[in-house]
C-alpha cells in the first residue's frame, strides 16, 4: 500500500503548491488594487504549521494501510475547499488581505458559516493523518492548528471590522 499513501501526498502536495501559486497571484493584483494586508506576521508561523503537517505525513504515512472511507471523507474536505475558492475567486488568498470598498462575500459557503475555509482545513489536518491510521499526528496538529486558528480569526475579524469603518 505504500503507492497509494504516496500517491494521496503527492496529489495533496501539488494541489498545495497550485493553491500558493494562485494565492500569491491573487495577494500580488489585490494589493497593486489598494488592498491592505492584516495578520503578516503570523504568517509565516501558519505557512510553517502547514508545510510541518505535510512533512509529518510523507514521513509517517508511505507505507501504511488507507482507511478509505476516511479517504472519502478528506475526499469531500477537497470539494468545499474548492467551493470556497471558486467562491472568493481573485480575492481568495492564504493570506488576510481586505480590499476597501468590496462588499463582503456572504455567497456560496459563506451563506451557512463564518470562515467556511477555516472549518474545512480543520477537517483536513484531523482527517488526513486518521486516513493513515495516524492518531496521535492528527491530535497534535489538531491542537496546533487550533491555537493558529485563534490568532489567525482575531486578525481576520479586525480586518473585517476595518471594512466597516
Amino acid at each position: 500500500m505504500t503507492w497509494a499513501a504516496v500517491l494521496i501526498l503527492g496529489l495533496v502536495t501539488l494541489q498545495r503548491l497550485a493553491e500558493l501559486w494562485l494565492s500569491n497571484r491573487n495577494t500580488r493584483r489585490l494589493l497593486d488594487q489598494g488592498a491592505a494586508e492584516f495578520g503578516a506576521r503570523h504568517y509565516p508561523l501558519l505557512v510553517g504549521l502547514h508545510m510541518a503537517w505535510l512533512a509529518a505525513l510523507w514521513w509517517w504515512a508511505p507505507g501504511r494501510a488507507v482507511n478509505v472511507p476516511l479517504l472519502l471523507v478528506f475526499a469531500l474536505l477537497q470539494i468545499g475547499r474548492i467551493w470556497v475558492i471558486a467562491t472568493l475567486g481573485g480575492r481568495w488568498t492564504t493570506r488576510i488581505i481586505v480590499l476597501h470598498g468590496a462588499p463582503l462575500v456572504r455567497s456560496g459557503p459563506y451563506r451557512f458559516v463564518r470562515h467556511p475555509n477555516y472549518w474545512i482545513v480543520t477537517g483536513e489536518i484531523a482527517v488526513l493523518p486518521l486516513v493513515f491510521g495516524l492518531v496521535e499526528l492528527a491530535l497534535v496538529f489538531t491542537m496546533l492548528n487550533a491555537a493558529m486558528l485563534w490568532v489567525r480569526i482575531h486578525a481576520e475579524e479586525q480586518a473585517l471590522e476595518s471594512l466597516r469603518r
